[in-house]
């Protein structure tokens, strides 16, 4: 690891004690409970990791399989089309299964289409959430998006239009379509568009009611630290509200972001105290994390809680990739970055940001392999 390109670390100094702001998970989770296909995703206890990374024990929530898609994302959108549809619906409708809300949806609102911006997950996880419910989609996507992503999206029976530019070009044209008959779900938010993106960020919040859970089985009451690839900031935001809602500054684990060396947009909107542009353009590997305007409404609770931010050149995320693969996880690049900022801190920053010896650390692995090409240069094989 030593000749790998250095990392940046910036240390966040406004932490502070953070409010509760999302609705109660238990509620989220009864609904993502009624889908099909839910089951509890992995969280692997990794000794080789531990190894490398020198602390006592590296623990690996696995988002690479999640109701039928290769990624985490499918919990925020279906959580946040859900609620945009209750909203249209004026109530949450009766209904046992996803076919009975179609049906509801389709006699009281007629013909409706989702739309959405996508490094690729989010816009799958929307488009797919279409399908199931009888939906048109248009997803719009950054114009170097690999193939092999792109078709996923398609796969779900989605339009997908590639937009000149990068992730946040995608944004602003998604923001354009909104209509009576376009739903916006984002991900993201903007001066005006709050709710969805909330929605998303509650979404988030069953993968941490399910660590909680995991945790108590292996005995644990919780983390010493967790590490969280970051890219608006929404998935930041619902490990914050998870890990260290009610919690004071110092007393609850370590939180660190990770973010791509040319696209850290959380990390410098922390240290600004409100959104600031990245310039692009955003080219790193680590493709869901190629943003270059944090979320407005996510950046408030990560300011409050998170301690440091490091931002990882691409080298090192495909060092991290074969890490995993060699233990048996072939995750996405963008899933590998959370182990290539714990490596880059343990390596590059440990007198800065401490970690003991002897302390478990959690890892949130966010896609399995979404480009098998990318994979395969970097492995030297083809994903299991």
């Amino acid at each position: 690891m030593s000749s790998l390109p250095p990392s940046t670390l910036r240390v966040n100094h406004h932490t502070q004690p953070l409010p509760r702001t999302i609705r109660p998970g238990a509620e989220v989770r009864a609904f993502h409970r009624r889908l099909p296909g839910y089951v509890v995703t992995p969280l692997h206890d990794v000794p080789a990791l531990a190894a490398t990374c020198k602390v006592g024990r590296v623990l690996v929530k696995d988002e690479s399989s999640r109701l039928g898609l290769p990624s985490f994302k499918i919990v925020g959108a279906s959580w946040a089309v859900y609620r945009v549809l209750c909203e249209r619906l004026g109530g949450e409708p009766v209904w046992e299964r996803l076919a009975d809300l179609a049906a509801v949806v389709a006699e009281r609102l007629g013909r409706l289409r989702l739309v959405a911006a996508t490094d690729g997950n989010h816009g799958r996880a929307v488009a797919h959430m279409a399908r199931l419910l009888g939906l048109d989609a248009t997803i719009f996507v950054p114009d170097d998006m690999a193939v092999a992503r792109i078709a996923g999206i398609e796969s779900e029976g989605a339009e997908v239009v590639v937009v000149p530019g990068d992730y946040d070009d995608a944004v602003a044209e998604s923001a354009g379509m909104a209509s009576d008959v376009d739903l916006v779900v984002s991900d993201t938010s903007w001066p005006g568009y709050e709710d969805p993106p909330r929605c998303v960020i509650e979404g988030y919040s069953t993968i941490f009611a399910e660590v909680e859970e995991q945790l108590a089985e292996l005995g644990l009451a919780r983390v010493d630290a967790a590490v969280v690839p970051v890219g608006v900031g929404a998935l930041a935001a619902a490990a914050a509200q998870s890990l260290r809602a009610g919690v004071q500054p110092g007393e609850g684990p370590l939180l660190v972001g990770v973010e791509p060396a040319d696209s850290a947009c959380v990390a410098a909107a922390v240290a600004a105290g409100h959104v600031v542009d990245v310039p692009g353009p955003h080219r790193s590997v680590m493709a869901g994390l190629n943003c270059g305007l944090a979320s407005m409404l996510a950046l408030p609770t990560v300011r409050a809680a998170y301690d440091a931010f490091v931002a990882v050149p691409d080298e090192r995320a495909r060092v991290a990739l074969q890490a995993m693969a060699d233990t048996g996880m072939d995750v996405g690049e963008t899933g590998a970055a959370a182990l290539a900022g714990l490596m880059a801190v343990v390596e590059d920053h440990r007198t800065e940001m401490p970690l003991p010896e002897d302390a478990t650390v959690l890892l949130i692995a966010t896609e399995g392999v979404t480009d098998p090409q990318g994979f395969a240069e970097i492995v030297g094989r083809p994903p299991r």
